[in-house]
């Protein structure tokens, strides 16, 4: 049945990578450490493992992307494709947080916490609030830290998340800093007529 099958992705680190299910069944993932060159890599990722599994873009019911915290760059990646996708392939796509993989399958009180630049880290409290802090601080919150697992069983988390959650808004993305770049200083070209 077309609709059973959930194609999940993420670029929102260093890393690319993807998991197809078939109900709540992994049929294969892939992951790719890699630092630059996602946009490049996303589709045709997507490309081969869909090829490996013999399943056409077709097939697809569902697709569930990373949407952040992360890299800036790398989260508006995952989230056009998937938005791309999702009205190309007429099928909803949805986003998962970094907080949501952390939290799947576990009861437990922890603080989720992902790695951000310059020593910090993205963390949300057991209340539900996420915010940045310094790597120093979170140590002393209160309740034991809980990472992303790696990129192959992340795919899979954002796979089962993105198959039982109810389609709603188009994925967007979950940024808690702002972002590093800045305006360029050059004066703009002079416009000849």
């Amino acid at each position: 049945m077309s609709d059973a099958y959930t194609l999940g992705f993420d670029t929102s680190a260093a890393h690319c990578a993807a998991a197809l299910l078939c109900g709540s069944r992994l049929v294969a993932a892939r992951a790719e450490q890699m630092t630059r060159g996602q946009a490049e890599r996303l589709m045709p990722l997507l490309e081969e493992l869909l090829h490996e599994c013999g399943i056409a873009w077709g097939d697809l019911g569902r697709i569930g992307v990373g949407v952040g915290p992360g890299n800036f760059t790398g989260i508006r990646i995952g989230v056009s494709a998937a938005r791309g996708l999702a009205l190309a392939l007429e099928i909803p796509a949805i986003g998962v947080t970094g907080f949501q993989v952390i939290a799947f399958g576990d009861s437990a009180r922890h603080i989720a916490a992902i790695p951000a630049p310059r020593d910090h880290l993205h963390v949300q409290m057991p209340g539900g609030e996420q915010e940045l802090v310094p790597m120093a601080d979170a140590a002393a919150m209160g309740a034991p830290l809980r990472y992303l697992p790696e990129p192959g069983e992340t795919t899979r988390r954002i796979a089962c998340l993105a198959s039982v959650a109810t389609p709603g808004a188009a994925p967007a993305p979950l940024y808690l800093r702002a972002a590093d770049a800045a305006p360029a200083r050059d004066a703009p070209p002079v416009l000849l007529d």
